[in-house]
């Protein structure tokens, strides 16, 4: 990184940037709990050496419980194997079932996760999205950059439940609304799924819409891929150049057909993830977020609830994501 032509070919620098960030991941929380093993064992000698023990004790419980914490990440982190989950992600949200109430639910999930990214030192670009009729948003796709962001995310594929009193009915009835999550790991361009790009894939372009679309872009640079055999679509927009455009969405359907194979040769991995073929009544949901009459969010794999909806719907997702890591674990 240091040699003085390291810049000159952009994506190349950025691809070894992001290798050195998910070595660090791995390295650097080691080598803190490494240096804070042996701060520990100078505490426990002073401790026996005093005659005064409290401070001592005090500052030795405070270590150990970073260290505590800190070796609970590491596990979960050395939990995710799969060469998948060290890369970026994709992460694709739809409105189901629920009208307007849907899409602005699907715009309260997108919310939700750009602020446990910020949290959590994570980048995310929008790279399609459609809006609603009246309000929200029928579908997002995020692009999300960040060491062990697949690993992280994979949990969430599923169908999300919310229950409120809806604030587009006049009459102030409580409304049940569906939005579909997906999550799917970004390759890189590495095809690991043999596709004839001219033969097995239907190109369609269109202007992009949306603010940064119409207003930006007067040509046809938006590109929506259609794989013939499976019918698996990917899209994206958020480029004024098609030729970007065509590259992004090419990436997402490699990952989405690397994803389904996947799943067929692990039925298990896949009934863990959630049925999302129906995004509304009747289809399996993996999490409820109730705020009247009661107040809780619910997981129903884990059977994990906890009462703060309004703080997990503001970004505070760490707990629900280490408990699902921890029980894919168990599983």
């Amino acid at each position: 990184m240091t040699a003085p032509d390291f810049w000159d070919e952009q994506e190349k620098a950025q691809e070894l940037i992001s290798e050195m960030q998910r070595l660090n991941a791995v390295i650097k929380p080691v080598g803190e709990l490494s240096t804070g093993a042996g701060d520990m064992e100078v505490l426990i000698e002073f401790a026996e050496m005093e005659d005064d023990e409290s401070s001592s004790e005090e500052e030795l419980r405070t270590t150990v419980e970073a260290l505590q914490k800190q070796l609970e990440a590491i596990e979960l982190q050395s939990s995710m194997k799969n060469p998948e989950d060290s890369g970026n992600a994709y992460l694709t949200i739809q409105a189901g079932e629920g009208g307007t109430d849907s899409a602005d639910f699907c715009e309260m999930l997108m919310r939700m996760y750009l602020r446990w990214f910020e949290n959590n030192k994570f980048k995310a670009e929008v790279i399609d999205q459609s809006e609603g009729e009246e309000a929200g948003l029928r579908n997002v796709t995020l692009h999300v950059k960040g060491a062990y962001a697949f690993g992280y995310l994979k949990g969430e594929t599923g169908n999300h439940r919310l229950v409120r009193i809806s604030p587009f009915d006049s009459a102030g009835r409580r409304h049940t609304s569906f939005c579909a999550v997906d999550v799917i790991p970004d390759l890189g361009d590495v095809e690991v799924i043999e596709i004839n790009w001219e033969k097995d894939v239907r190109e369609d372009t269109y202007r992009a819409g949306g603010a940064g679309g119409q207003h930006v872009n007067k040509t046809d640079s938006a590109v929506r891929l259609t794989h013939l055999e499976t019918g698996v679509v990917s899209q994206c927009q958020n480029e004024r150049s098609q030729h970007k455009n065509r590259a992004s969405a090419r990436k997402m359907l490699q990952a989405k057909l690397f994803q389904i194979e996947q799943e067929k040769q692990s039925a298990a991995t896949a009934a863990r993830r959630g049925e999302k073929s129906k995004i509304g009544f009747g289809g399996q949901t993996i999490r409820h977020y109730v705020l009247q009459p009661q107040q809780y969010v619910k997981d129903d794999r884990m059977e994990l609830k906890l009462n703060n909806p309004f703080e997990i719907l503001d970004g505070d997702l760490d707990e629900l994501i280490e408990a699902y890591l921890r029980w894919s674990i168990a599983k």
